[in-house]
Order: C-alpha cells, then sequence, then structure tokens
C-alpha cells in the first residue's frame, strides 16, 4: 500500500472515532512566518482538519510579534479548555528562540511531541513508524541507517527504531564517504532527512530488500525533490511529493487523539 493510500484508509477510520465522540476534538495552530513551506504544510493541516470532522483554529500573528508576545499566546492555549493540543509551526523568525518556545508549551497538549516530557513522539518520526509496521517491514534484529540528526527527526527517529531493537547507526555531514557508502550498502532500513536533493543516488549500493524513507524536500523550478532520487533498486521506497509529509500530517492528527483519549 502507498503512503498516500494508507493515509486515505487511516483517515476514514479517524473520521468515523471522531464522529463517536461526545465532544468534537479542537486544536490550535500557531503560525507566524510567511515561509512558502509552512503555508502549504498549514493549508494541508486545516483540510485534513477539515475532512476529520476536527476543529483546527489558526492563529496567525504578524511576523514580527516578539518572543514576549508569543509566548503569551502559547500560555493562553495552554490554560484555555478549548483546545485540546496545539502546535507552533516552524521555523519561526530569527527574534525568537525555537527551543524556548519548544519548552513553553504544556506537555499535556503538545501535538508536535517536542517538549522533553511530551508522551508523544515526534509526528514525523510517528507517522514513518507507523507506515512501516502497518506494512509489516521487519524490525527486529535489522540495520537501520538515518542520515541526518536534527532534533524533529534524526534523533527521534534514531529513538524509536532502537525501541523496535533495530540496530541504529546515525550519519550525518560529518561521516566520511567511505563510511557512508559502507552503511548504506548494509542497510535494511534507510531513513534520509538531510535536504540535500538526491544525495542518495546510484553511486550507492543498496539490498534488493532495503525500504528507503525519504523524509526530505527540495523546492526548485523543476518542482519538488526529495533526498533520494525516484527509482531506486530497493523493495520499498517513499515517494516525494506524497510520501512522507502526508504520514507526518497524519501523525499530527493521531497525537491529537490520544491526548483527548486521556483526558
Amino acid at each position: 500500500m502507498t503512503c498516500k493510500e494508507f493515509v486515505v484508509a487511516r483517515k476514514e477510520e479517524i473520521k468515523n472515532l471522531v464522529l463517536g465522540m461526545k465532544k468534537v476534538p479542537c486544536i490550535g495552530i500557531v503560525q507566524l512566518n510567511e515561509d512558502a513551506a509552512s503555508n502549504a504544510y498549514v493549508k494541508g493541516k486545516l483540510k485534513d482538519a477539515a475532512e476529520l470532522g476536527i476543529k483546527a483554529d489558526l492563529i496567525k500573528l504578524p511576523i514580527e510579534t516578539s518572543e514576549e508576545e508569543l509566548l503569551k499566546v502559547i500560555d493562553n492555549l495552554n490554560k484555555d479548555d478549548i483546545h485540546d493540543g496545539f502546535i507552533v509551526q516552524m521555523p519561526l523568525p530569527k527574534q525568537i528562540n525555537e527551543e524556548t518556545v519548544k519548552l513553553a508549551v504544556d506537555p499535556k497538549k503538545d501535538v508536535d511531541g517536542f517538549h522533553p516530557l511530551s508522551s508523544l513522539a515526534p509526528c514525523t518520526p510517528k507517522g514513518i513508524m507507523t507506515y512501516l509496521k502497518h506494512e509489516k517491514v521487519e524490525l527486529l534484529g535489522k540495520n537501520a541507517v538515518v542520515i541526518g540528526r536534527s532534533n524533529i527527526v534524526g534523533k527521534p527517529m534514531a529513538k524509536l527504531l532502537l525501541k523496535e531493537s533495530c540496530n541504529v547507526t546515525v550519519l550525518h555531514s560529518k561521516t566520511s564517504p567511505e563510511d557512508m557508502a559502507r552503511y548504506i550498502e548494509n542497510a535494511d532500513i534507510i531513513v534520509v532527512a538531510i535536504g540535500k536533493a538526491g544525495f542518495l543516488d546510484n553511486r550507492f549500493k543498496y539490498k534488493d530488500s532495503a525500504v528507503i524513507v525519504d523524509v526530505g524536500i527540495s523546492r526548485d523550478e523543476t518542482g519538488l525533490h526529495g533526498d533520494a532520487i525516484p527509482g531506486l533498486p530497493v523493495k520499498l521506497q517513499t515517494p516525494v511529493p506524497g510520501g512522507v509529509g502526508l504520514l507526518t500530517r497524519l501523525a499530527l492528527y493521531e497525537n491529537l487523539l490520544e491526548i483527548v483519549s486521556k483526558k
């Protein structure tokens, strides 16, 4: 099943769950950037909410909003009884410290799963794991390579793979080309999240049975591109677009429902 087919099927299940709830779940989306990718992502999140029967409030703030003003908005969202959970759309303007903002969100309302005390996994790694399990990708004792060490994808992805008893290696910009090639050649699962279009290409060797999960997304005049070129000689490769982005958006609402279920 493709990522798109999986998301469509899971959305139908969530929609039915929401229909049976006494109170319609409500999510807040705080945005204070004009980043093209963020605008597209927020638009997608609002569309998903409408399809699922979930209430979504977009709280759009001016780009010049100060950190103090944003923290007040976050404090209000932490305390209100309207929103079950909320997110602050990244990236943030340069006058605002992202780590301060992540720590200001109440862990009980942290739908993104970024707070260190949050019981939820960040959306991208969570969406990926849910899909891999649905596709019955074998994880136990398998060699998993994560390319990229960001706090949003790379590190939490490695953590979730370790939890499933994979042998996990995290590669990054300081990994030598020789080691990079060696680890990729022996990998059963490769999650690439470095934001370099076409980084995984035919200069590397792959196992026929390997699974490549492409988190990267870059845009140029020819369109959107992933961190892997399409059509690599592996068993399963997620596409860009129509892959991990859909899984991430789905996981956001999976997290919201998890928050609601704990009330």
